[in-house]
């Protein structure tokens, strides 16, 4: 005769509620407390340390609440702190193979650690499992009216942190789904740019202004702090509005000789690799203006190699080189009295260069620029080209034009039927 277990079950289950029962066994004493934990998909057994039955469901009702209790520290394998190392260390593998920007890391870190309103601050011990869409309304409540002063978009990249850590949390199948997450409602502001004819008129025009002040200063020898201010600050600015790259340590001070390359076909134009920009890798092409700003730059240099910087190559650390042409460009503003822009209410810097160069592509192409390209090339998305720029610019007649034209020799007129 087969020996029987002594862990076989002795009497009927008592079900307390839904998920939670008591039970004896034939090996112990004492009542057994059986728990479902939704979190994991399987019971959960704790002893009560109970002979008494009226006992024992007092202390199994105890089991549960401390249990499921999300004040308690989650087991480290669960826990938001956990997740948040894993996406850490995901997101610098991504940074090493190009398709993030490095600085994005340190960005990420203080969402996550800042002593105020980081994520791992308030959510760390929390288990991943249990964290739903209230959880992350009550924390952003909690952050806006400690720190009212942090903008929309402030608070809409904690979001995206916060789901980024939890997204590792559902590739490991720990859950099921990442829970929803509001966006705080955030005002656009506009982009600041440089006015440029046949947006106004000549005598206003703004761009024209800003290249001549740019070569009175080279002529005159101006010093800033220490530093003379010479064509090269004309070149750069040549090129931020020809090349569309952003006057930033990772895109234009990053750029090398071996990042630049004149094509040998037409249009005349530069290919520029841009290694870690703010999307990360991209190759643009630039308009043909950049081509002799480059070759300006190249032979201001003439010893130069493909591994040195094409602006400022004698120093190495690039936050220096953007400190001493951000000062020299804030002395052109102020010399040509384009610091303060009266339109969007507030104060110019390099970064305008940019803005000045999508808006002129958008307004000089007379409509025809491909959207699509132009952000391809400028390193960002249709969307914000769309959202920041093109409803901010009049429609112009040869726009209304390309809205309504059709492809040449298309068939199809199918379209013109309906309209007539």
């Amino acid at each position: 005769m087969k020996k029987q277990s002594r862990h076989r079950q002795k009497g009927k289950i008592v079900k307390i509620r839904k998920g939670l029962a008591i039970y004896q066994t034939h090996a112990s004493p004492f009542y057994q407390a059986r728990l479902w934990d939704h979190r994991v998909g399987k019971y959960v057994v704790r002893s009560t340390g109970e002979t008494s039955r009226i006992e024992a469901r007092k202390v199994a009702e105890e089991i549960a609440d401390n249990l499921f209790d999300r004040s308690a520290p989650a087991p480290r394998e669960y826990s938001f702190r956990t997740y948040a190392q894993r996406y850490i260390e995901k997101a610098r593998k991504q940074a090493e193979a190009g398709e993030r920007n490095r600085n994005y890391i340190r960005t990420l870190i203080s969402f996550l650690d800042n002593v105020q309103y980081g994520l791992v601050t308030h959510f760390g011990t929390a288990d991943v499992r249990d964290l739903t869409t209230r959880d992350w309304e009550l924390f952003i409540e909690k952050v806006r009216k400690k720190r009212p002063d942090l903008s929309p978009p402030t608070c809409n990249s904690l979001m995206a942190a916060f789901r980024n850590v939890l997204k590792v949390a559902r590739a490991d199948g720990v859950i099921d789904a990442v829970p929803e997450t509001p966006r705080v409602k955030q005002k656009d502001n506009p982009r600041s740019f440089f006015q440029f004819a046949p947006l106004v008129s000549r005598e206003r025009d703004e761009w024209e202004k800003l290249k001549k002040g740019a070569k009175e200063l080279a002529a005159e020898k101006v010093v800033v702090r220490g530093h003379k201010v010479t064509e090269e600050l004309y070149d750069l600015v040549l090129f931020c509005i020809h090349s569309f790259v952003r006057p930033t340590t990772t895109e234009l001070y990053a750029l090398k000789h071996n990042d630049i390359e004149i094509a040998s076909d037409l249009p005349k134009r530069l290919l520029v690799t841009v290694r870690n920009g703010k999307t990360g890798f991209r190759v643009a092409n630039t308009m043909n203006g950049a081509v002799a700003a480059y070759k300006r730059m190249r032979s201001r240099y003439p010893d130069a190699g493909g591994e040195d910087y094409i602006l400022l190559p004698q120093y190495t650390n690039r936050q220096t080189a953007a400190r001493i042409f951000a000062r020299q460009f804030n002395v052109l503003l102020e010399r040509t009295e384009l610091k303060d822009d009266l339109a969007t209410q507030s104060r110019r810097s390099m970064y305008c260069l940019r803005h000045t160069a999508i808006c002129m592509r958008l307004i000089l192409s007379g409509g025809e620029v491909n959207i699509f390209n132009l952000a391809k090339n400028a390193g960002t998305s249709v969307e914000q080209i769309e959202r920041f720029y093109a409803n901010r610019l009049p429609l112009s007649r040869e726009m209304a034009k390309n809205l309504q034209s059709f492809a040449k020799n298309s068939k199809n007129v199918s379209d013109r039927r309906r309209e007539g």
